[in-house]
């Protein structure tokens, strides 16, 4: 198993600690605090896609879904696809792919000798590997509908061509009747924001790039998307007391979408 360093900063311990989570250490909360002063709403916005994610899992989960691939799932936080999942139905199954070391020693630990639970270490571009992959085969039966997820990853993958090209792979694979949960940083809401935050990232070992909604809306392939479409994550199925104009998270745009 991947060694964790306690004294380095980790990217996915710290969106871990912007969410809420409690897997970081005194370097991930220092490295974090610096962004917080030049991006005070970060944290906020980051929520915002968190609470898209658990309300889209809702959403397929209800729909009878009770297998699910997290691509890029990073490290298990509070709401995460598992806990949204299972809270619906209590035997679904997930596997979780990270390229990050950091991320999937901390999903194995949670996970722990959970025969519905797995964690692979890959890169989520190389669909083959991860398709093939034991703790997929093992996990997931896929002859039937699964949920794939590819929330707050695809702007860490700046090659849209073989973004496309694996997420393709990801569709064809899966059986009719599934469903493909994305969200992705983007220039709307405050674009200074937006770009400073592009800016800052660009400074770390996670690069990562805007797309507009036509680029994601690309990512879903011939997928027939649930209404309301292409939309910012506050916007999408919001909960009936939630006001979603003021809501934060107009950077982050959303979509569902269910295999014909």
């Amino acid at each position: 198993m991947p060694e964790v360093d306690p004294q380095r900063p980790s990217g996915a311990r710290i969106y871990d600690y912007y969410l809420g989570g409690p897997h970081h250490f005194a370097a991930d909360r220092q490295a974090a605090a610096v962004v917080l002063v030049t991006i005070p709403d970060l944290p906020a916005v980051l929520r915002a896609g968190r609470d898209f994610l658990r309300r889209a899992v809702a959403t397929v989960a209800e729909a009878g879904i009770d297998q699910y691939l997290d691509l890029g799932a990073g490290i298990p936080a509070p709401g995460s696809v598992t806990e949204v999942a299972r809270a619906a139905r209590p035997e679904c199954r997930v596997v979780s792919v990270d390229v990050d070391p950091v991320a999937v020693v901390h999903g194995r630990r949670v996970a722990g000798d959970d025969p519905h639970a797995a964690v692979v270490l890959a890169d989520l571009t190389d669909a083959d590997t991860v398709l093939g992959s034991e703790p997929v085969r093992r996990v997931l039966d896929p002859g039937r509908p699964v949920c794939l997820l590819a929330v707050a990853v695809a702007h860490f993958i700046p090659d849209t061509e073989r973004l496309g090209r694996a997420l393709e792979r990801y569709r064809d694979a899966a059986a009719p009747g599934s469903y493909l949960v994305m969200s992705h940083a983007s220039h709307e809401g405050d674009p200074r924001a937006a770009e400073h935050i592009l800016r800052v990232y660009n400074r770390t070992t996670s690069p990562m790039m805007l797309r507009e909604r036509e680029e994601f809306r690309a990512l879903f392939g011939d997928w027939r998307l649930l209404p309301p479409g292409i939309t910012c994550a506050g916007e999408w199925r919001p909960a009936a007391d939630q006001d979603s104009a003021a809501a934060p998270g107009r950077e982050v745009i959303v979509g569902v979408a269910v295999k014909p």
